[in-house]
């Protein structure tokens, strides 16, 4: 064998160089640094999980890191996490187990298929079995639990925000019978401040198309699926089994939602337990269907330049990525531009797979929220205001705004609230 560059060269001890200290370490540049004794230990543990295997069909080839949102603040990945594991890093108990927001990038580049939304739920739920889960995880999951909902709050008041409201809305948990449409509301529109705004814009236009719908009310639960991807499938399947219940209390032509994750979990994690199939829609999808009706109804102009976060799991996921984008380029007078990482490529919130819920761990990881980063994405092109249909993300990119000090320069805006505004309800 010929002789290799670096071994006619002589480590020494001691070594300066133009007053450089060079010794020992230093000058070893010379030998290669390939890592040839790995560890499969740890990467066997999670091959062996059932949903994890596809962990093992790694090549290292990188295509997940260029489109990894947390990589883009950090350092991330499935080819990252593969090689720790290699180099025997015990995911079980790491903080990168709570790292994944799910959003589904790395499987749309992966030639692999290595499955990210099937590999953490099922080293999640381990580690939540070991009990090595993250304090404000936890709170989240018990909320769940004992009040079904991430809040901790009542069921008694998931209909308050009803009751501002002189628009009629049937609540079904005290008229049960049949309507031609099942508005899931989901938990952060019954909820959170700001999520109440965009419920009480939907219930006015729902009122003004003249839709024969009602609401669960306070027999509506949490739809699971975010606490399905942390690992809690047992919560998740008694979610599932009160959902349906109401669902079959309630006959309906189409079950409509606020909430993407909703959307996703009744379409394509519910029919695995239940054996139905539902008649889901987005709400996006639901009012474009209604288009000529709405462009009719529209009385104000809505004279700002806007641009739309895609939520991952209303596209990636699913596919849809027109029905918002109808509906916005209706609206009379808007500016719409798209940013720069949109649709297949968008850009995630943070919020997905649990992330609603760890900004306090992800922060102590990145360099700054995955929010903060799309919210200066969104300043970059121009835009006034940032158009979403995601019940997690006007909460989380308001606070973006405001943390990147961008209060004044950007609004943030769901749909259906530009859609109402746009709309004269009075009679």
């Amino acid at each position: 064998m010929s002789e290799h560059e670096y071994q006619r060269h002589v480590e020494k001890e001691h070594a300066i160089i133009d007053g450089i200290d060079v010794s020992g370490i230093w000058n070893r540049m010379w030998v290669p640094r390939e890592t040839t004794d790995f560890d499969f230990t740890n990467l066997d543990k999670v091959r062996d999980l059932k949903g994890a295997e596809s962990i093992g069909w790694c090549y290292q080839c990188a295509q997940c890191i260029g489109v990894c949102p947390v990589d883009n603040v950090g350092s991330y990945g499935p080819r990252k996490l593969y090689s720790k594991l290699q180099n025997g890093m015990d995911l079980f108990t790491h903080s990168d187990l709570w790292m994944c927001t799910t959003c589904n990038n790395c499987l749309r580049v992966c030639p692999k298929g290595v499955d990210m939304m099937k590999i953490m739920p099922a080293v999640r739920e381990q580690a939540i079995l070991e009990g090595n889960v993250p304090v404000e995880l936890q709170e989240m999951l018990q909320n769940v639990a004992e009040y079904g909902n991430p809040m901790g709050e009542s069921a008694r008041k998931r209909v308050r925000w009803m009751k501002k409201l002189d628009e009629p809305i049937r609540d079904l948990s005290k008229e049960p019978g049949d309507v031609d449409v099942l508005w899931y509301v989901s938990d952060y529109f019954s909820y959170h401040p700001r999520g109440i705004d965009a419920a009480q814009a939907m219930a006015r236009v729902f009122n003004r198309l003249g839709i024969d719908f009602g609401v669960l009310g306070r027999e509506e639960k949490c739809d699971g699926d975010s606490q399905r991807l942390c690992g809690e499938s047992g919560l998740f399947e008694e979610l599932v089994e009160h959902n349906h219940a109401m669902f079959e209390k309630n006959p309906h032509e189409r079950l409509v939602v606020s909430d993407p994750h909703a959307y996703n979990a009744f379409k394509n994690h519910y029919p695995e337990l239940t054996g139905n199939e539902y008649p889901v829609q987005h709400y996006t999808q639901f009012l474009a269907e209604h288009i000529d009706q709405l462009k009719q109804m529209f009385t104000e102009r809505f004279e700002r330049k806007v641009t739309f976060h895609d939520p991952c799991y209303l596209g990636r996921h699913n596919g849809e990525y027109e029905a918002p984008r109808t509906l916005i380029e209706a609206i009379p007078g808007i500016e719409f531009m798209e940013m720069y990482r949109c649709k297949q490529q968008g850009y995630c919130c943070g919020g997905g797979g649990g992330g609603m819920w760890l900004d306090g761990l992800t922060g102590e990881h990145t360099s700054e929220r995955l929010s903060e980063n799309r919210v200066r994405e969104a300043i970059m092109v121009g835009a006034e205001v940032l158009v979403v249909c995601c019940p997690y993300e006007v909460s989380r990119f308001e606070d973006a705004v405001k943390s990147t000090d961008n209060e004044g320069a950007l609004e943030v805006m769901d749909i259906i609230e530009i859609i109402d505004m746009c709309i004269n309800n009075k009679e």
